[in-house]
């Protein structure tokens, strides 16, 4: 017997695996239809003992516990397919390293999945196309035009981003950790299992199925379920098939550890996003019902589901410890009350389990504010460009002050000339755009200038006075700034509100409804995440480490930046191009290493001067349980490898892009001053934290007063 790699963990599992009683019949009818398909003998992928040894007819009656029969079986046919697809993609594929056979295998795909099943499908050319063909005609019959289009989107990402796996493969490049954890709810599919589990139990009300708490119910879902399949497919994938898409080895690789040490902690990561799932479902899914106005079928709806998502988790564990297709040899039992004997033996375990799950969700909300720590300590950053500076930077300063000055945004007590002079705005903006006219300049640094006041009012205001009911009526208010289509502006009452409406008039005349409305979009997403720090930080809760950093990127208000530097670029590139997986992999590298940068510079401005609990360190000290110095090394090595990330998706995964996509020359050369662009704001955005005051020790022992401001604000917000 080949040796274990690893002993695996003490997994955290709160909810029970329950059995569907309509196993048998599934078994049998999923058998009889992966034959029907051509999955079985003569594929050259299965024969029906592998089948027999995966037995997905079990995966699907755990992880489906309540649904009838017929159900249970087309749900497992559905598996049996995803998991066909897999290998089937991986012996044609994989192993031949043939990415553009891969491509066009994958391309034709989408054809059998048409909203509108009156679309003739093209004849099937192997197993996978002839099973998605029979397996779309049979489910969404029963389902929403708004379910079709979401499971047709996972479907697609799942079966595309095997192409980023493949690539990887051909390269022997191991991705960085939050590159994984992206790219594994793609290509790992829980996405596009949630999709099923709302066939099996009740289909997500379209009005927030789009929303942050059900989004997270989902993407917490997808880590764990994907973290836990990482830890038992270790073996199976990293040392017999060559995958370099493994958790375990991304933490092994990234920490330089051993690889328990990495499975150790891939355990913690995913235990810390069943926590996060648990306190969205339980905090932020009941308040969203209640602002949506959802009806008594509506909750009920979204309750189901997140039971249904439950026992996903709980379900698809069990399979694993039970499933040939994974090393699964003396995993520990995640249900220590049941099986045990001998006086004292369940108690003392039970006792163990709720001490440490306890203890987990305890150091999350025990951090003590305003520590002393000192200077921030800054790493050698790794930056590769160079930065350039506008030359209208010095009127743009004097313009920004009467600017700030004409909307009143420095008489409220948050602001005043001394503070707008030490952040020194336009010296950004001068960096991120160092070609700009006058004008742009002006628009730029005034962008700047709003959010930055806004990212402090919330907390310094609503914060102080523990007034969340406030802030998210002054988020609706801010949003209501911004027509689209000729709706008529509030008259606005403060400076956040008359800054965005001079903005929004200055910024949108030229553009059109569809444009308008994805900047607005872009501009909610930055103020809806300030209202979920303050929630944070009313609970003083450190988040947990990967909602942290995908929530950072909002509150730091990448969306917006990005959408105004695409609507720069023109018409001829196609939206689809900048929907594509390497250029948002690109993008979120760009902006993840701002984001970080942001926290090491505003470490002693946030923890030591402002209470702040929302920087990737302190995330990192909490998580760990390491020092400050220690996180710092983990945040700056991650910022290095999110820079090196962004240069290679440069060299070598646009011009694949360029080439799927068959681009023109113009596009080409859009897309080429795009990652420019992004080069200039990399270098523009190191350049102005390492000159301005605003996080130097000795202005912020000036200046910095603690939760406070200066005085009480001029203007009542939710007059």
């Amino acid at each position: 017997m080949t040796q274990q790699p690893f002993e695996l963990p003490h997994f955290y599992m709160p909810y029970p695996a329950r059995l569907n009683p309509h196993v048998d019949e599934a078994r049998a009818h999923s058998t009889a239809w992966a034959r029907e398909m051509g999955m079985l003998e003569g594929s050259g992928v299965w024969e029906q003992s592998d089948l027999d040894a995966h037995d997905y007819g079990l995966l699907c009656a755990y992880t489906h516990p309540d649904c009838d029969g017929p159900a249970l079986s087309l749900i497992t046919d559905w598996y049996v397919w995803v998991f066909f697809f897999d290998d089937h993609f991986l012996e044609m594929f994989k192993r031949t390293q043939d990415r553009a056979g891969g491509k066009a295998y994958l391309d034709r795909l989408p054809l059998f999945m048409p909203m509108d099943l009156a679309t003739a499908m093209p004849e099937p050319q192997n197993p996978v196309e002839a099973g998605l063909a029979d397996l779309w005609t049979r489910t969404v019959p029963a389902m929403s035009a708004d379910w079709r289009r979401r499971f047709a989107v996972a479907t697609e990402h799942l079966l595309n981003e095997s192409l980023w796996e493949l690539s990887n493969i051909n390269e022997g490049r191991i991705a960085n950790p939050v590159e994984y954890i992206e790219m594994r709810r793609k290509v790992g599919g829980a996405p596009w299992s949630a999709g099923l589990v709302e066939y099996a139990t009740s289909e997500v009300p379209a009005a927030v199925a789009g929303s942050r708490p059900l989004r997270v119910l989902m993407e917490t879902f997808s880590d764990a379920v994907h973290l836990r399949n990482d830890l038992f497919s270790y073996q199976r994938e990293v040392e017999d098939e060559g995958e370099n898409s493994n958790g375990v080895l991304v933490l092994e690789t990234f920490f330089d550890c051993t690889t328990q040490e990495a499975a150790d902690t891939v355990n913690d990561v995913l235990t810390s996003r069943l926590h996060q799932f648990e306190h969205t479902a339980l905090t932020e899914v009941p308040a969203l019902a209640l602002a949506e106005g959802l009806t008594p079928a509506e909750v009920t709806a979204v309750a189901a589901y997140t039971r249904g998502l439950q026992d996903w988790q709980s379900g698809g564990h069990e399979w694993h410890m039970k499933s040939s297709r994974y090393m699964n040899a003396r995993a520990r039992s995640t249900q220590p009350w049941q099986g045990l004997t001998g006086p004292g033996t369940s108690a003392a375990d039970v006792g163990a389990l709720l001490a440490s799950a306890g203890a987990e969700r305890l150091r999350a909300y025990t951090h003590v504010p305003y520590q002393k720590v000192g200077p921030s300590l800054l790493p050698d950053f790794h930056m590769p460009f160079q930065v350039e500076l506008s030359p209208h930077l010095d009127g743009a300063r004097t313009r920004l002050t009467e600017w700030t000055h004409r909307m009143g945004m420095l008489q409220e007590g948050v602001w005043d000339e001394d503070k707008l002079a030490a952040y020194d705005l336009p010296l950004c903006s001068a960096g991120l755009d160092p070609d700009a006219t006058p004008d742009a300049l002006d628009l730029s640094s005034r962008w700047l200038a709003w959010g930055t006041y806004g990212d402090d009012y919330y907390p310094l205001v609503f914060g102080h006075r523990r007034d969340l009911a406030a802030a998210r009526l002054t988020t609706q208010r801010l949003s209501a700034c911004m027509p689209v289509d000729g709706e008529q502006t509030l008259v606005p009452l403060n400076g956040m509100e008359r800054g965005l409406v001079d903005l929004w008039a200055l910024t949108t005349a030229p553009m059109t409804p569809d444009q308008r409305q994805t900047l607005k979009d872009a501009v909610d997403v930055m103020t809806e995440s300030w209202v979920w720090e303050l929630s944070n930080q009313l609970q003083n809760r450190i988040p947990d480490p990967v909602d942290y950093l995908e929530m950072r990127r909002a509150t730091f208000g990448s969306d917006l930046t990005l959408s105004l530097c695409r609507m720069g670029h023109g018409p001829a590139v196609p939206p689809e191009v900048y929907r594509s997986g390497p250029v948002r992999s690109l993008e979120n590298a760009a902006v993840d290493y701002a984001c970080l940068l942001n926290d090491v510079f505003s470490y002693q401005k946030e923890i030591e001067y402002e209470g702040e609990i929302h920087n990737a360190i302190l995330v990192v000290q909490n998580f760990f349980g390491v020092d400050y110095p220690t996180a710092l090394g983990v945040v700056h090595d991650l910022m290095t490898q999110r820079m090196r990330q962004f240069e290679h998706v440069v060299a070598h995964e646009l011009p694949v892009v360029h080439d799927d996509f068959d681009l023109s020359e113009e596009a080409r050369a859009i897309m080429r001053d795009y990652v420019d662009d992004l080069r200039n704001w990399l270098a523009g955005i190191l350049n102005w934290h390492q000159e301005v005051d605003r996080y130097k020790a000795d202005y912020l022992a000036r200046r910095t007063h603690g939760f406070l401001p200066d005085q009480a604000p001029a203007v009542p917000v939710t007059g």
